[in-house]
């Protein structure tokens, strides 16, 4: 059987415009008469007292339009670590497991393509996770009524093992696209972060897929 693996991220989830609407809501937008990261002194009365302080406040800003995953090139953040923190452990329930899905009708696409190719073929959920954003992105597929049975989560040191439970590989993900083993094929789901990459395969929405599939099948495999 052909085993054939399913990104989440940028496939199913539109996991970058929830990122833009808590970045503008939490860090933006948040209430400008806030205290957070403010010091204070303690009088003789017992009283607190605000410290002036001579730096400038940090400013938090989208940079320039998302053409790339690397998030710190788009969005201002003190450091690397405050950006994980955003990700992975302040809103990741919110980030991971309340985002869009990339289309209106996206799972009932993949509903239906787990129907059309089971009998034939091995279908998995693929996905770059860490931490907390695993049990969130759990809560993603159920809440959608994802009806596939295997989920395979991966990270940078176990993508190895990810490439070697799939034949064909659906994703949107660049740096996937263009680090596949050259026994293994990728289909391209195209986004506004991976125009540059060319691919031999590539779709629009989900219901190309089988398409692209059939194709790959009978001049490939």
């Amino acid at each position: 059987m052909t085993k054939i693996g399913i990104d989440v991220n940028g496939v199913l989830r539109d996991t970058l415009e929830k990122f833009d609407q808590l970045y503008e809501k939490h860090l933006i937008d948040k209430d400008p008469e806030s205290t957070l990261g403010q010091t204070f002194e303690l009088d003789m009365s017992g009283n607190t007292l605000p410290i002036d302080s001579e730096t400038t406040p940090f400013e938090y800003k989208k940079i320039t339009d998302v053409t790339s995953l690397n998030l710190l090139d788009h969005y201002s953040f003190k450091s690397s670590e405050e950006l994980f923190s955003f990700l992975y452990e302040e809103y990741a329930m919110e980030l991971f497991g309340h985002a869009p899905s990339t289309e209106m009708t996206t799972f009932n696409m993949l509903n239906d393509l787990y129907f059309e190719l089971r009998d034939e073929n091995d279908l998995l959920i693929v996905s770059n996770e860490i931490g907390k954003s695993k049990p969130s992105t759990l809560f993603f597929l159920s809440k959608f009524g994802c009806l596939l049975e295997k989920v395979l989560f991966f990270s940078e040191v176990t993508k190895n093992n990810m490439w070697n439970e799939v034949d064909i590989l659906l994703t949107a993900n660049p740096e996937l696209l263009l680090e596949k083993p050259q026994d293994k094929i990728v289909v391209k789901y195209n986004t506004i972060y991976n125009k540059q990459i060319e691919s031999r395969y590539e779709i629009s929405s989900l219901s190309e897929f089988n398409g692209i599939l059939k194709t790959i099948k009978e001049n490939v495999i």
